[in-house]
């Protein structure tokens, strides 16, 4: 299977010289998602963000399909590339269906292309379109606005999805929701993903693989079982404080100690 993404001794280092990226090299198959793990400031959303260059690596290379993303036309890339972000960057004085159009505008569509596809996209990420076409952010949900924000960057019809915690600021169940959305989604769309979570079970339950990265360098790269039994200190660190709720009530209320 091809590369859809490839980081080849990708580094990053900040202008006061601190190393975010720490020559990583990693294969994204095509078609495949790949979870990205790792404790806050761990290089995780920089790493995605060399993908459309939002951060230009200041060593290494990306390639996407095979071509280096350094010389690619900058508006074609990011056109090319979906991009998912917490806070979804939806334009409050825009219509839900305007909103998932915009890169089709940008690009010159027709109008009744562009509602066509705004309408198709809201309907396949469970948004029914005669409810929910003409709404404004602020007549959304927190999970509702997601889904727009995900109907938006499949607009214009990407091989690749960049998603940098999608999920993050929604609750347990609406966050449950969208994940079974989102995987329906993809095994039909058959898009390359790459997806930044803190998320341990979220990786386990949408992604093919799962990498590990700590203070920029990469740990692993591991398919999810390989990832839970492995034996490397991190990975079993990062396995444990997912699980300590679990324990703790497999274990029964703590005991008070007594003065």
């Amino acid at each position: 299977m091809n590369a859809a993404i490839e980081f080849r001794d990708v580094c990053f280092a900040t202008a006061e010289g601190r190393l975010l990226l720490d020559t990583i090299s990693l294969a994204v198959e095509e078609g495949t998602t790949t979870a990205v793990l790792g404790r806050s400031g761990s290089g995780k959303t920089t790493l995605l963000r060399t993908v459309n260059r939002m951060v230009a690596p200041t060593g290494g290379e990306v390639l996407v399909d095979g071509r280096s993303v350094r010389n690619a036309d900058l508006i074609r890339l990011r056109r090319s590339v979906g991009y998912v972000i917490q806070e979804t960057g939806l334009f409050p004085h825009m219509t839900a269906e305007r909103d998932v159009g915009l890169v089709l505008e940008a690009q010159g569509r027709p109008r009744a292309e562009r509602v066509r596809r705004s309408h198709e996209l809201l309907a396949a990420v469970g948004l029914d379109p005669k409810q929910f076409a003409r709404r404004y952010p602020y007549q959304l949900s927190g999970g509702q606005r997601q889904r727009v924000g995900l109907a938006r960057a499949l607009a214009a019809e990407p091989s690749v999805l960049l998603m940098d915690e999608p999920f993050g600021a929604l609750d347990p169940l609406t966050r449950a929701e969208m994940q079974d959305m989102l995987r329906g989604l993809l095994a039909s769309l058959e898009k390359t993903v790459l997806l930044v979570t803190h998320d341990l079970d979220e990786a386990l339950y949408l992604g093919d693989r799962i990498v590990l990265l700590s203070e920029g360098k990469l740990v692993a790269n591991l398919e999810p079982q390989e990832f839970l039994r492995s034996r490397e200190p991190q990975i079993e660190a990062y396995v444990r404080a997912f699980h300590r709720g679990k324990q703790s009530a497999a274990s029964g209320p703590v005991e008070e100690k007594r003065a």
